[in-house]
């Protein structure tokens, strides 16, 4: 059967929209909601669901506090950092959001195929460390250039601590062994990924006496699969059941129980003049000054603990602890004593 050929009239009647149908007339609300969907771009797709990126933020914020608890002894002076977030980028899109000059360190990710991230610690920042590092005032110039070697140095010395924190952050989720690898002030000549692949970019604001910057912290997505596949999954089995948690508790009672510590009884300092302790040989006395029954001090591994009485029992030395010490606080720098000279 052949088809019916149309009329001009009923063409176009077609072509300019005539005789809607009731769903044709319906066609206005159906494009007004449509106006309320958002565009998914598929080149990148969301891959941070809210849980993942509340864990982000947490860890970032850590990173953050602690950082800046170490800055703050090395720099002397005040130093904030805050987490403004943490998105997703193509590697491409992270590029073209530093300065020119920036001042980016870049790092391997051991055992993981030659991936490699990015610390760029913005020009204004960078800057600031060096002035502060080399005894500045902390407000410095801001010379239009890149950091000479001396200046790359001494920052450097921070992006280690950047990376020894970032280790530690992300500890419960990914074990990652970081090390330094080079310097780029050009941002076009950073070649550590491809333009599209994605990336993890957290966006850290520090602000330190007039100095206002962005910290950036730039990991590959690549390495960071297991913990968006299942990262609360994974700490969720280390916890175990309750009798594996007795069992592994009980089993590091044992382990600490039988730990071998060194110990030792020691006289309380005394002193004693140069004249006589040039005069020391094998076979000389000293004389303590101290009396008869003078306690001792009780060193537990580094660290003075109690005081003890000396005593004997039977044929072995043996000594009575009376009191318990304190042990003063760890440090990681030396007391500096200043001296005036005459």
């Amino acid at each position: 059967m052949a088809s019916e050929t149309l009329s001009q009239n009923e063409i176009d009647a077609l072509l300019g929209g005539g005789g809607r149908s009731s769903a044709a007339a319906a066609l206005p609300s159906s494009v007004d909601a449509l106006t309320e969907a958002q565009v998914y771009d598929f080149r990148r797709p969301h891959r941070i669901s809210k849980e993942k990126l509340r864990t982000l933020e947490a860890m970032y914020e850590r990173f953050a506090k602690s950082l800046e608890g170490w800055l703050l002894g090395r720099v002397r002076g005040g130093v904030q950092l805050q987490l403004q977030s943490v998105e997703q980028f193509s590697f491409g899109e992270f590029t073209l959001s530093l300065p020119t000059p920036c001042a980016s360190y870049t790092f391997e990710l051991q055992n993981t195929g030659g991936q490699h991230g990015v610390i760029d610690f913005g020009h204004e920042f960078a800057y600031f460390l060096v002035d502060r590092l080399f005894g500045g005032s902390g407000v410095p110039a801001l010379p239009n250039r890149a950091l000479t070697p001396i200046e790359r140095m001494a920052v450097r010395m921070v992006a280690d601590r950047v990376l020894n924190v970032l280790q530690e952050v992300w500890q419960d989720y990914i074990e990652m062994d970081l090390s330094l690898t080079g310097f780029e002030s050009i941002p076009e000549i950073l070649r550590i990924a491809n333009r599209e692949d994605p990336v993890l970019v957290a966006n850290i604001e520090v602000a330190a006496a007039e100095t206002r910057s962005l910290l950036l912290v730039c990991l590959p997505f690549a390495v960071l699969e297991r913990f968006f596949a299942g990262g609360q999954e994974r700490r969720a089995t280390m916890l175990g059941t309750p009798e594996e948690q007795v069992s592994n508790r009980d089993l590091a009672e044992y382990s600490v129980r039988g730990t071998r510590i060194p110990i030792a009884a020691r006289l309380p300092s005394f002193n004693m003049n140069m004249r006589e302790l040039l005069a020391l040989s094998a076979g000389s006395v000293i004389s303590t000054g101290l009396a008869r029954n003078a306690e001792l001090d009780v060193i537990v591994g580094a660290q003075p603990r109690f005081r003890a009485s000396p005593g004997r029992i039977g044929p072995a030395l043996a000594i009575r602890l009376t009191d318990g010490l304190h042990p003063a606080p760890e440090t990681d720098t030396l007391p500096i004593t200043r001296t005036t000279l005459p």
